[in-house]
This record gives structure tokens, sequence and C-alpha cells, in this order.
């Protein structure tokens, strides 16, 4: 590990988290090129500080939102202590349900985890995945605008997007990418699939850290390498807040087709370059 390669993961893991580009399938893809083709070769506490550094982005970017859940969490732990139920409930509280509920599909993913984990290592299978990538965006541009928001989306809504959130664990399907399609194939409003997409991230992000955490300190942690991982995770923070920022614009327009071009056109890429390693 160097401080350029640890800049350039972070700045990838930036880019590729929140653009619908895949993430995962961009950092195995970039691990391939810098010689480290096995996933073991990046220490597992960076990549698992390079993610609390995108999920720091998400709470920079939406805090007002993510503040106002919060606080309607601790109300709605008051309602239930004094048996009371506002009447309409309010957003923040159902933003809460539908987050819960678009999370529980992940637990589906659990047992396979390690398997699902080790198809990063499979640079044919990144490549065919950044191709499934680029047709899922395509297609969400040509979709009918939808008018749901956090006051009339469903829980069932709320499931169908989790469980693409959990089929999106898959390297090179992108987590972005398929959420905001899905929240606009069961008629979410765009800016709101947008946001929903991040927010019900926080718990996704949060959990696989929590499972990480362990396998990093079980596989020990070069202290002499830390301020190397600082500098991607600043770098990861810093362009995955311009990159949230750059996705609400895009999302007022409802164009993600240069998104998937750009898939197609590097997954071709990466099965090409496969062909002759």
């Amino acid at each position: 590990m160097t401080y350029l390669t640890s800049f350039l993961l972070g700045l990838i893991q930036g880019v590729a988290e929140f653009l619908p580009i895949s993430s995962s399938g961009h950092l195995a893809i970039a691990q391939n090129l810098l010689g480290m083709k096995q996933a073991g070769e990046v220490p597992e506490f960076f990549d698992v500080l390079l993610h609390l550094g995108t999920l720091v982005a998400v709470f920079v970017a939406y805090w007002p939102e993510i503040k106002e859940i919060i606080l309607e969490f601790f109300r709605g732990v008051g309602d239930l202590a004094h048996r009371t139920t506002p009447d309409p409930v309010p957003p923040a509280r159902r933003m809460i349900i539908l987050v819960i509920v678009a999370t529980l599909p992940l637990f589906a993913v659990l047992p396979i985890k390690d398997a699902v984990q080790g198809l990063s290592n499979s640079m044919v299978f990144i490549g065919c995945a950044l191709l499934v990538t680029g047709v899922l965006l395509f297609v969400s541009d040509r979709v009918k605008k939808g008018h749901k928001t956090d006051r009339t989306a469903t829980w069932k809504d709320a499931l169908i997007v989790g469980v693409c959130q959990a089929i999106a664990t898959v390297p090179g399907i992108s987590r972005s990418g398929m959420t905001i399609t899905a929240g606009c194939f069961v008629g979410y409003e765009r800016k709101f699939a947008v946001r929903f997409s991040f927010i019900m991230s926080i718990p996704a992000i949060l959990g696989a850290n929590i499972l990480s955490i362990f396998d990093a300190l079980e596989a020990g942690i070069i202290w002499a390498e830390v301020p190397m991982y600082l500098v991607g995770v600043v770098t990861a923070a810093v362009v995955g807040y311009l990159c949230i920022r750059l996705l609400k614009m895009i999302a007022d327009k409802g164009k993600f087709g240069f998104f998937a071009y750009y898939c197609w056109v590097v997954g071709a890429l990466t099965l090409i370059m496969n062909l002759f390693q």
C-alpha cells in the first residue's frame, strides 16, 4: 500500500459508490490493474474505512433529513410508551419504516456473503455485471415518471427496492443504480428515489462494516500504514459528497443514459482485457 494507491482507491470508492456505476466492480478492476488480483492483498481494515468515508458523505449531504429521522425515532418511542399514534403519521416516521423494510432482504445474503465477495476475483463476472448495470440504467430513463414520496410510498414498494439492494451486493451491480431504477419502477418520484437510495444505504453500510470489522481486526492492522489509509478515507468522503450533489442534479433531469453507456464501455473493456491476461 502506498499513498498514491490509497488516494486512487479512495477516489474510485467515492465516485463509484454513489454514481450508478458500481464501486465494488471498479475497485475490483482497479485492484487487478494495480496488481492486487486477490482481495486479500487489500487490507480489510482499509476497505472498512473506505466505506465509512462514503458513509460520512451521506450524512453530510442529507443531514437535515437524517436529523429529522433520528428525532422522529425518539418521538415514536415516546408515542409507543404513551400508546398514542399521530394521524397522519409524520413522513420522517414513515421513512424509518420504509428503510427498515428495505433493509430486511439483506439478511438473506448473510449465509452466502463470502461466496458473493469471492466473485470480485473474476473479471469475467465483473465485466458481465457492469453490462447488466448499463441495461438497468438505460431502461430507467424510459420508465414513466412516478409521484410517490415518503408520504405515499408503501411497505411493498420499499420491499421491492430492498430486494434489488440485496441483489446489488453482487460485485459489478451498482447498488445506487439498482435501487434508483427499482424506485422508478415502483412509481417513486425521481428525487425521492435518489434520496431513499442513499438514506437506505446507511444501515446497509453500517451493517456490512460491523460484520467486516471483526475480520479486519483478526487479520491484523498495520498501524504504520494508517496515515496512508486516512488519505483514501478523506478522498472517498470528499469525492463521495460531490458525487451525491452531482447525482441530485442529474436526477432532476432524469437522465442516467450517460452512465449506461459508460458501464457498457467499461464492462466490454474488462472482458476484452481479460482475454489477454
